[in-house]
Parts: structure tokens; sequence; C-alpha cells
């Protein structure tokens, strides 16, 4: 319709229901991001984590053989 002489344009219900939808799913996926960012946090320090557990079990395995060969030959 064409705005004439002292019509006030206005917003529309579904019009207002969709932009209120927009800003949720808005919100939504900045939420979704943030908790995804969080994990990738977590998982790395777990990664830091496991790589330190491997270096130690490696560690021992190795200052035990390294203990058997002193043993064997004095």
């Amino acid at each position: 319709m064409a705005e004439g002489p002292g019509y006030v344009p206005f917003d529309c219900a579904p019009g207002l229901r969709l932009a209120a939808h927009e800003r949720v799913a808005a919100i939504q996926h900045e939420h979704l991001c943030q908790r995804l960012d969080q994990m990738e946090e977590l998982m790395q320090r777990l990664e830091k984590r496991l790589w330190l557990t491997v270096y130690g079990v490696a560690a021992v395995i190795l200052a035990q053989a390294f203990q058997s060969l002193v043993v064997v030959a004095p």
C-alpha cells in the first residue's frame, strides 16, 4: 500500500515475530560457538595430558630397560 497523508508506518505481528525469531537464532548461534570454543580448549588440554601420559609410560619402560642392563653388566 502506498503511504498517504496521515498514515504512519507500523510493524505487523508476523514481522515482529520473525525479527524476534532471528534475534533468538543469533543468540543461540553465538552461544553454540562459545560452547564449541570451550570444548576445543578442553580437547587441547586433554590431548596434552594424554601425550604427557604416553611420554611418562615410555620413560618408565626405558628406565626399567636401562636399569636391567645396568644390573646385568656391572
